[in-house]
């Protein structure tokens, strides 16, 4: 288990809900507009033990209500069920975040009932997919993806949502139409405009209009019962 970040107290990581975020590193994607860039390689130093996070969260049990695991791409940790079942002993909900490439894994923390939440990005739309995760086509696992978002969207007793960071440069009103289609049986949807910090590895990407985010939500509605706009 490799920790490369940890913020103690969240109120936007898991809705509703007051939590810790832990950032697991190593990612298969290299997406131009990741915030959490220093976290994609796999062989980096983690910052802090599972033995010192499972302290914190022990001690900060009267204040938090849950946990949320995001990365990096934290299904690639082969270790990962037994850091949340140590997590669950706690007392603590967990939300994970996914990029939804292991789908084997997430069926398994499913059935296995140690997730509560899941929020699973949906980069773009699937032509333009590889491109916005800055791969290429070759390695792109999309069937995996394909297979991860069937598995959430016929899962009702978990708090699911997908997600889009919408940019600028790689997302118009068709990438929301051909979105809206493939998430359809979905329950819930958000968009999230992109914002710039120095860690994003393209510069000069920008977050789009207020009033095409509002027209891509109203695009998306047609397909999706419940679609908002998160960070504005």
């Amino acid at each position: 288990m490799t920790i490369g970040g940890l913020q103690k107290t969240t109120l936007l990581d898991y809705p509703g809900k007051i939590s810790a975020c832990i950032f697991l590193s190593g990612c298969n994607f290299c997406c131009p507009f990741c915030h959490n860039s220093s976290l994609i390689p796999k062989n980096i130093k983690g910052l802090f033990s599972p033995e010192e996070i499972l302290s914190l969260l022990e001690k900060r049990k009267s204040i938090l209500d849950g946990v949320c695991i995001s990365g990096g791409e934290p299904t690639l940790q082969e270790d990962l069920p037994e850091f949340i079942r140590d997590i669950k002993k706690l007392g603590y909900l967990v939300k994970l975040d996914t990029n939804g490439t292991n789908p084997k894994m997430l069926s398994f923390l499913i059935s296995e009932k140690l997730i509560d939440a899941v929020a699973m990005d949906i980069k773009n739309s699937k032509e333009k997919y590889a491109a916005t995760c800055g791969i290429t086509d070759q390695g792109l696992p999309f069937p995996a993806i394909l297979s991860s978002v069937e598995l959430l969207k016929n899962t009702t007793d978990l708090y699911i949502e997908f997600r889009t960071t919408v940019i600028r440069e790689f997302h118009h009103a068709s990438d929301f139409k051909s979105i809206g289609e493939w998430l359809l049986g979905a329950s819930r949807y958000v968009l999230q405009p992109f914002k710039s910090s120095d860690s994003v590895p393209l510069q000069k990407l920008h977050a789009p209009d207020y009033t095409d985010l509002k027209y891509y939500q109203k695009l998306c509605q047609n397909y999706i019962p419940s679609v908002s706009i998160r960070g504005t």
